[in-house]
């Protein structure tokens, strides 16, 4: 190659390099169709004489890693900072309001999508309209305060899922923050709503969340799929982890096992703190410390899935830490899959989650009828076990902990849920269980983590396998100077 070729190669290749440094981060799994699509739903929800308008996310101070709300997401897609929509039931207009460009941060940190995107931003997200935050303080007077009675001002009361949190646990969270005479300030959207009705004291303000809510139920056909690639990397990861379980391992060690999985297949990191107790710490039901050895002849749980697209899973497996089930273990284990097996069985579109756990719970007393167990203890925790409700568990989506309701009312198809079958030994201080994705589909079930080994033989066939932290064990750092 002479040198005016290579002057040329090396002129293309530092403008192909910044030409893709200045390409912002956007989503890829799911269209502006089905964004669009969303928006519309709330258009039909809210009626035309109503507005709805959603915060995003606020900024995150120091060098943690910024994530949109789930709410805002699952509306635009848009991942920047301090952004507002503004759906307008009047117009059927959809108005998305962005930061202006900050040069500096892009610089250290990459191109953010902004105001200044305008053109770009609605052919990715399909939006009306793009403009400065500035500007929505006088779109809120416009959009039908001039001529009385206003509008219905729809937004959201409840808090934003942001990361790995799930609505239930911010409002235990923000409870114990109330109770806390040093602390006790009011949240984010509660100062929204504050400011919306000091601002604008004619609209009529009302919860947009139950709304939401609803629609995030009944998972589309892109959800969906992205919902099951975050099932299958949670289901690898829990096998990794299977494969480098011994005795003397670390609880931790098996949650660095998973992460790897989780980075290896794109995911943001995790859909919650990993569950992973050996022997009586499983009997916590969200034990997060995992700073215990693993001990000889225990059984070790873990409770895993990742953030894969703003979406999760939650998918748990229990297993003996020396690779075999001793009697006792084998007994309790067999019976958790039969259970989980029965509920499966009777899911389907127009049933109720009574319907399932009535039936499931019928099958386990003939299962029951030719079994012994070690020990009395153990025939009473699994016949209290029929009589226990949790089985048929929550919602699975945005959130682990997923928004809507699927206890009673009829089921539909698009819902995602967990089957959790578990049994307590009060004695032993034992927990076991385990846990799979539900999907209900148009003639009836299927189950997404399937694939994850939870037949005895196979479970102890994949101990058996070597794994991760075998090929690179701990390095001893007892003795650095």
């Amino acid at each position: 190659m002479n040198k005016s070729h290579l002057i040329i190669v090396l002129i293309f290749t530092l403008s192909f390099s910044a030409f893709s440094q200045d390409d912002p981060h956007f989503q890829t799994e799911f269209s502006k169709e089905e964004f669009a699509k969303r928006r519309n739903t709330v258009f039909d929800q809210i009626g035309n004489n109503a507005i709805a308008v959603i915060q995003g996310a606020s900024g995150i101070p120091g060098f943690s890693v910024f994530r949109q709300s789930n709410s805002f997401f699952y509306l635009t897609g848009v991942e920047t900072a301090r952004a507002y929509l503004m759906l307008n039931g009047r117009s059927k207009r959809a108005i998305l309001y962005l930061p202006h460009r900050d040069e500096g941060m892009e610089r250290n940190q990459g191109k953010v999508l902004s105001a200044e995107d305008a053109d770009l931003v609605k052919e990715l997200t399909g939006i009306d309209q793009v403009k400065g935050i500035e500007f929505l303080a006088n779109d809120l007077v416009g959009a039908g305060l001039i001529k009385p009675p206003g509008p219905v001002l729809f937004t959201e009361f409840s808090p934003a899922e942001i990361g790995n949190d799930s609505r239930d646990e911010i409002l235990f969270g923000q409870a114990r923050n109330a109770s806390d005479p040093w602390d006790g300030n009011p949240t984010r959207e509660a100062l929204f709503i504050e400011k919306l009705h000091d601002r604008y004291p004619q609209y009529d303000i009302k919860d947009l969340t139950p709304i939401l809510d609803e629609m995030r139920l009944i998972k589309s056909e892109e959800e969906i799929k992205v919902i099951k690639k975050a099932t299958h990397i949670a289901g690898l990861a829990i096998i990794e982890a299977m494969r480098s379980t011994n005795p003397g391992v670390y609880e931790y060690q098996l949650d660095a096992a998973a992460k790897y999985i989780f980075y290896l297949y794109g995911s943001q990191g995790d859909g919650y703190p990993s569950i992973i107790g050996g022997g009586t710490n499983a009997y916590m039901g969200h034990y997060f410390h995992k700073t215990d050895q693993l001990k000889d002849g225990d059984l070790v749980l873990m409770d895993y899935a990742p953030d894969y697209e703003f979406y999760t899973s939650d998918v748990t497996r229990i297993w003996p830490v020396n690779g075999k089930f001793d009697a006792e273990q084998a007994e309790l284990y067999n019976f958790i899959v039969a259970y989980r097996d029965a509920l499966f069985r009777y899911i389907k579109p127009g049933v109720t989650a009574d319907y399932v756990l009535d039936n499931a719970a019928s099958d386990m007393k003939v299962y029951l009828e030719d079994k012994t167990f070690v020990k009395e203890s153990h025939l009473k925790a699994v016949q209290d076990g029929l009589k226990f409700r949790g089985h048929f568990q929550h919602p699975v989506g945005m959130a682990v902990h997923d928004v809507g309701r699927v206890r009673g009312r009829p089921l539909e198809a698009g819902m995602v849920f967990t089957i959790d079958p578990m049994i307590w030994l009060h004695e032993e201080r034992l927990y076991i269980r385990i846990e799979d994705v539900a999907l209900v589909t148009e003639n009836g079930v299927e189950n997404l983590s399937s694939f994850v080994p939870s037949k005895l033989e196979d479970v102890e066939a994949i101990i058996q396998e070597k794994g991760l932290i075998e090929f690179r064990p701990e390095i001893d750092l007892s003795n650095l100077k």
